[in-house]
């Protein structure tokens, strides 16, 4: 990748990335992460002032000299603990008191229990927008404030001190914003506060504020007091945890976003489009996002814990944006998904078969292990998934005709030999029919100002980046004005939605001249689903200037000057009066097409062109497989006259050859007699596969068991074996895999399947089939659930991650 500086850099470290402190795979996986063990320390931070006076400048301790926390046990020392470092209070046990030895001496402020009031329908999950999380636990944003209640052994008095304290990590402290003191009505930093807002007998009701720029993860939370008769610290229990997230509501977070429309699509949204194929033939499928499901966010931070992401780094939206562009992908660093373009999948699974990044997720939390297989859809959906659990709001982009620039020259270069017959050994950058990323929303206080806003995340493994394979944090802005020595990545990203296709022909003395620049094929269309609808969004404006303007141009041309071939268009010699269009029918699997190519002559002398057209099947990352059908023919061309070329395909021509996703690739090459002029042009279209059909039987309602009924009619005269239907939807069904053997050729297939629904709500159930012979086949219906009658709307959300069953042949339907 590239320098800020615009200039090819060597190895440095980067923001988000600590190659010194791997993550080793546990001996024995479980189900969660390891707990951080409690330590003690005689640390004296603070000058070696006491706990009171560093929290309270009016108060000091005359009981206990300076030590905070008592004797320390011997060997309890932490390793790589220092004089700054915390400690952690002790787990479920004994109290406290100043001396150390648990003792309660009459008096003394004892905390006997705290109510952090963190059911789903209470108050703060409500107003902190987490209450659809299914947990039990309280999860608040960042920068607004929560409620809670003490439970005391007897009536809070005016003389009496209580300090919150908030820790996270090993070794947490003060100055890395790990360990947060909040003393109770004196205030603290960094909008860090706590207040009484009501006692009632031994009750004390407090607000406490969070600070815009907390760290985001699992915080441990204990309590403190004093009193004449000394001082109390509560037992650490796991059930008083807390976690603490971005708030895209909040207009002091980094992330902060002015739209409740968009909050409620880019962040609360759990399920979502999207697209892939061809410009001209665009499919869509629907993703469960899950970022609710129990289990996930606990994912999500699990992956900032493989990497070894420093706690102190974690309040930054843009390091842990980068950190999560990275650890979604499994080089490097063991992450998330092991990428897979080969079409052997036998290891794993397709890519195409997943429906949704909860069974990824939960996989990679539950073993530790990478998950078999993903492309780039996949990797997107999980990055969505991610970073919408923690707060940052996030949407799915889908680019067609999306380039992977190899030399940093910020241009798709192409070589042909004399007689225009492509050089594959010298083509080494390709055109992905379509490739999938992520936009997320935050401010950018790292870049100048005009930056803020949407920002390109791109987890799948392409080029490496400080020696790492991430993408991103980009500004949308500077790709749109190819400013490409802006952080992150920024020329690999510009290369993909705005460079040049440059054509290349070998001269007589081996020498190679530009033919021709087709300036209009790369980034051709960006778009991602509309809000609050499943409508398609283009937001190609926002990443380019409009095709051929003077902006437009400026941009490319300026990117270009930072690339490795600064003076390409120097080069550039050509002379045009012919047009070549290139049209295909809508192609359908098992079936036969043509693809057509249309010549026009604009000028007003008479042309003569000679013409070749070669197909062969491509992998969507534009890797194409040999040729299988090829037609050469000389068109005469009248001034202002059109003529065609169409080339026939049969079923029986292609279906030996065909690779992932259906698609094919059209190579068109011509040559003008009369003035010399070269056409040139590749042309990509797709097969379109068929659709489940999802009918749901029954009324959905939270609690009770309803069914959905599944139907397939096999496209193809041959056997579909070995085939796998995949079942999920949040709030609805944990991801489930039916295992169904074979289906004959034009067979129909009818499945029945149950589900429980456990959220109420608008939800949506999706399912996809996948077999050897075909795959890219999927499903989705909208189950509106009714709350259970006398309850909260919540059930029990718990079972197994992953269920899996084999569909015996009587119960499949029949032909």
């Amino acid at each position: 990748m590239w320098h800020e500086s615009g200039t090819m850099e060597g190895p440095r470290s980067d923001t988000g990335r600590w190659g010194w402190n791997p993550w080793q795979p546990p001996t024995t996986p479980s189900p969660e992460p390891e707990p951080e063990p409690d330590r003690r320390s005689r640390s004296r931070r603070g000058g070696g002032r006491s706990f009171w006076a560093r929290c309270c400048g009016c108060c000091s301790c005359g009981n206990r000299a300076d030590d905070d926390w008592g004797p320390e046990p011997s060997g309890s020392r932490s390793r790589g603990s220092s004089s700054r470092g915390g400690r952690r209070p002790e787990s479920r046990g004994s109290a406290v008191n100043a001396a150390g030895d648990g003792t309660i001496r009459e008096g003394m402020l004892v905390v006997t229990g705290v109510d952090l009031l963190c059911s789903r329908s209470d108050q703060n999950r409500r107003e902190h927008h987490t209450d659809e999380f299914e947990y039990d636990e309280l999860i608040v944003r960042r920068g607004q404030p929560f409620h809670m209640i003490l439970i005391l052994n007897r009536e809070y008095e005016s003389s009496d001190r209580i300090a919150l304290e908030l820790l996270i990590g090993n070794s947490p402290e003060v100055g890395k914003g790990t360990h947060v003191i909040i003393p109770v009505g004196r205030g603290g930093s960094d909008g860090w506060k706590a207040q009484v807002t009501k006692t009632s007998g031994h009750n004390v009701n407090l607000r406490v504020h969070t600070s815009p720029n907390a760290i985001i993860g699992k915080f441990q939370l204990t309590v403190r007091t004093r009193s004449e008769a000394g001082e109390f610290q509560l037992p650490f229990d796991p059930r008083n945890e807390i976690y603490i997230l971005f708030n895209p509501w909040c207009p002091e977070d980094l992330v902060y976003v002015d739209h409740e429309d968009w909050r409620q699509e880019y962040v609360l949204n759990e399920s979502g489009r999207i697209y892939y194929g061809t410009e001209a033939q665009i499919g869509e499928r629907t993703w469960n996002y899950g970022q609710f499901d129990h289990g996930v966010l606990d994912a999500c931070l699990y992956i900032l814990d493989r990497r070894g992401m420093p706690y102190g780094g974690r309040g930054d939206p843009v390091s842990v944006c980068r950190v999560i562009s990275a650890m979604v992908n499994s080089l490097d660093d063991n992450g998330v998904l092991i990428g897979n373009w080969t079409g052997d999948y036998s290891r794993g699974t397709n890519p195409s078969a997943w429906v949704g990044s909860v069974e990824i997720l939960l996989s990679y939390l539950r073993t530790g292990y990478s998950v078999p297989y993903g492309q780039c859809w996949v990797f997107a959906g999980v990055t969505t998934t991610v970073l919408r659990c923690l707060g940052l709001a996030t949407r799915t982009v889908t680019n067609f005709n999306s380039a992977h620039d190899t030399d940093t020259s910020l241009t798709m270069d192409i070589y042909f030999d004399e007689n225009m017959k492509p050089l594959e050994h010298l083509n080494h950058d390709s055109v992905w029919n379509f490739h999938v990323w992520n936009d997320c929303w935050m401010k950018r206080p790292d870049l100048p100002s005009g930056f803020d806003g949407w920002q390109v995340v791109d987890a799948t493994p392409q080029e490496t980046s400080s020696g790492i394979f991430c993408c991103g944090p980009c500004s949308v802005e500077s790709i749109k004005n190819g400013l490409v020595y802006m952080k992150y990545d920024t020329p690999f990203i510009f290369a993909e939605v705005n460079s040049d296709k440059v054509y290349w022909q070998r001269q007589d003395d081996g020498s190679f001249k530009i033919v021709y620049v087709e300036e209009k094929a790369i980034g051709t269309l960006i778009v991602t689903k509309a809000i609050s609808s499943n409508m398609r969004e283009d937001i190609t404006h926002i990443y380019k200037h409009p095709e051929g303007s003077e902006a437009e141009r400026r941009a490319v041309e300026k990117a270009a000057a930072h690339g490795s071939k600064p003076n390409v268009y120097a080069t550039r010699d050509s002379a045009e009066d012919v047009a070549m269009q290139v049209e295909a029918q809508d192609a359908v699997m098992g079936q036969d097409l043509a693809v057509s190519v249309v010549l026009t002559n604009r000028g007003s002398s008479r042309r003569t062109v000679k013409l070749h057209l070669y197909l062969s099947v491509t992998y969507y990352t534009g890797v194409t497989g040999p040729t299988f059908k090829e037609t050469k023919k000389e068109v005469a061309l009248a001034p202002g006259a059109s003529d065609s070329v169409t080339m026939p395909v049969s079923y029986k021509e292609y279906r030996a050859h065909l690779v992932d996703q259906g698609a094919m690739l059209l190579n068109v090459s011509g040559h003008v007699k009369e003035s010399g002029q070269v056409l040139a042009k590749q042309h990509t279209f797709r097969l379109r596969t068929p659709d489940l059909s999802l009918t749901l039987l029954g009324a959905a309602v939270v609690g009770q068991e309803c069914e959905v009924q599944i139907v397939f009619k096999n496209p193809l005269p041959t056997t579909l074996t070995n085939v796998v239907f995949r079942l999920e939807g949040s709030g609805l069904q944990r991801p489930k895999v039916l295992n169904v053997g074979d289906i004959g050729g034009n067979e129909t297939v009818t499945l029945r399947q149950t589900f429980v629904p456990v959220r109420p709500g608008p939800r949506q159930l999706i399912a996809s089939l996948d077999s050897p012979q075909l795959s890219q086949v999927h499903g989705v219906i909208q189950v509106d659930v009714a709350p259970a009658s006398g309850g909260s709307g919540f059930s029990d959300a718990g079972g197994d991650s992953r269920l899996e069953e084999s569909i015996p042949m009587a119960s499949r339907g029949g032909a």
